[in-house]
């Protein structure tokens, strides 16, 4: 990002925050429909998790929060969260998050602020449209709506790589989900197979279809539960072999005795000690790749 002055970020994110305060409108992006398979997003098994998010925000940069509009989908603004440090003007490099099955509800949003807190531009976007479910049959149906129509969600999220990188003017852009969503952070590399810096699955539906996962550049993070019945091991397993065939930039973790949603504090599942390795290792992942070399000068 060189040749950018902090006057003009600042100016940036300052529009950006009156963007938000105002219900203005935002110009529809145009962008070629891309057939990414929104069953490798669908989670089998559903826990009793109201959001699959880890721990509450640890102490970081002070931050910057708000809900804005960050794209236009069969004619309704799509809102969502945005969150960056508050001491930064510079360019800073940029994840779309995806949230769980439940919707772009609080957990996300909380999980958002934690991880902007490292220095990270964030955007959560929002697949469902400005609704959250508090019961496995809602969320259920939340997904299958865009299990059969995919459409939608696939220009939400070029839209909002389109944000960070034109409005933002993040440097270097990747994606990040639980559950659904990780196996949506896995979509959004196949929407941008040269264009997307990281990808993070948490114990997200995978791939092992080659055709598809052939074109993806980005490097992928996968943090999976050795006890999960609906992302077993030997998916798990399938899915790196592919990986490798294919040559790919890829680490994978398999957390032993830990099942799905193992990183939501609000589920069942909830294991402390496999959440803060993989956030750990998580934060050492997007260093390398998003942050290394890609600072401004």
């Amino acid at each position: 990002m060189n040749g950018l002055h902090k006057p003009r970020l600042a100016m940036i994110y300052a529009a950006i925050l009156i963007l938000a305060a105002c219900d203005s409108g935002v110009q529809p992006l145009a962008g070629s429909q891309v057939d990414a398979d929104p069953q490798d997003a669908v989670v089998a098994q559903m826990d009793n998790s109201v959001a699959d998010v880890s721990e509450a925000p640890a102490p970081g940069k002070p931050i910057i929060a708000e809900t804005l509009p960050y794209a236009e989908v069969d004619d309704r603004l799509v809102y969502g969260h945005f969150a960056f440090p508050a001491d930064r003007v510079d360019a800073l490099p940029a994840l779309i998050v995806i949230h769980g099955r439940m919707g772009l509800d609080d957990g996300t949003r909380s999980m958002t602020e934690r991880i902007a807190a490292q220095g990270f531009v964030v955007l959560a976007v929002d697949l469902f449209g400005g609704e959250t479910a508090d019961d496995p049959n809602t969320s259920r149906d939340l997904m299958v709506r865009i299990l059969e129509n995919p459409a939608p969600a696939n220009a939400n999220i070029q839209q909002a790589y389109k944000f960070l990188d034109e409005t933002a003017e993040s440097p270097r852009i990747g994606a990040l989900g639980w559950s659904f969503g990780g196996g949506w952070a896995l979509n959004a590399a196949i929407l941008f197979p040269d264009d997307l810096d990281a990808v993070v699955i948490y114990y997200g539906q995978v791939s092992t279809n080659e055709e598809r996962l052939a074109p993806i550049s980005a490097p992928i993070l996968g943090l999976f539960g050795g006890d999960d019945p609906s992302v077993s091991v030997d998916t798990v397993r399938a899915f790196e072999a592919v990986l490798e065939n294919l040559r790919k930039k890829y680490e994978i973790e398999i957390y032993p005795g830990v099942d799905h949603a193992f990183a939501d504090p609000e589920s069942a599942n909830y294991d402390s000690d496999a959440a803060e390795k993989a956030w750990a290792r998580m934060l050492k992942f997007l260093q390398e790749n998003l942050v290394d070399d890609s600072s401004p000068s």
